[in-house]
């Protein structure tokens, strides 16, 4: 993983937190200083959470686990997407889905319901059905895309959960600490670190700053895969060959 460097977290914009008006408390020991009626928040502090950070994602990666990356505000919708998807991991960007972790077997379900309705447009069966209830099909089709289309390839629950913006997810939060599954998130200083497992103080509603952010942490993810794929293809290389007299045995069975 990229050493952090805290030139590129200031020129993101990575330091500007909110007004002081509107702080939390909590996030005192991550704040700098205060300029113009805006809280500061210590890169040097922000770096060194991103390496904590990025080393227990890689952790988490490694042993084969998907994260589950969510951000549905607009600054951060395509940068998550982008980011998220480019290391294959599940995202979501659209509205939360109530229940989409404590009550994962009906969301699972609706994931199914897309690969059955893809199946009957290979299969023949769509073009069997009315023009009303192709028009209903495709219409369902394309709303559970939109909302379930990039976690399609999550069978199971996620290792950990990658937040931007924690009072506006704040429903997936809760459901996440219900399962016990680790927290990792960009915090801004309106909000109470203590609801999260690994926090990363840091503007969340600048796109470069939420950008420098994410290309370190799916860094760090990329790094765990990778190491995971160099494992599996040491443990196949190491695999003995069958021995002759095993494939002479197999050929007489034949």
């Amino acid at each position: 993983m990229a050493k952090v460097e805290v030139k590129d977290l200031l020129e993101a914009g990575v330091h500007f937190g909110h007004l002081t008006r509107k702080w939390d408390p909590n996030m005192a020991p991550y704040v700098y200083m205060e300029r113009n009626g805006i809280h500061i928040i210590n890169l040097y502090k922000t770096a060194a959470k991103i390496d904590e950070a990025g080393e227990a994602l890689s952790k988490i990666a490694a042993s084969g686990r998907k994260i589950l990356f969510v951000a549905t505000k607009k600054q951060a919708k395509d940068i998550v997407s982008e980011k998220a998807g480019a290391i294959n991991m599940p995202y979501i960007t659209e509205r939360w889905p109530g229940g989409m972790l404590t009550n994962f077997v009906t969301i699972r379900k609706a994931v199914k319901k897309m690969a059955s309705i893809d199946r009957m447009k290979k299969d023949g069966t769509f073009m069997t059905l009315s023009k009303k209830e192709r028009l209903q099909v495709d219409r369902l089709r394309a709303k559970l895309e939109k909302n379930l289309g990039s976690i399609s390839d999550m069978t199971r629950l996620p290792g950990a959960l990658f937040v931007v913006d924690i009072k506006r997810e704040h429903i997936a939060i809760k459901e996440a600490q219900k399962l016990n599954i680790p927290i990792f998130a960009m915090v801004d200083t309106n909000s109470d670190p203590r609801q999260v497992d690994f926090v990363i103080p840091a503007n969340d509603d600048a796109s470069k700053s939420i950008d420098k952010v994410l290309t370190h942490v799916t860094g760090a993810i990329a790094d765990g895969l990778a190491e995971r794929k160099a494992e599996k293809d040491s443990a196949k290389a190491d695999k003995p060959a069958p021995s002759k007299k095993a494939e002479t045995a197999t050929e007489e069975e034949e």
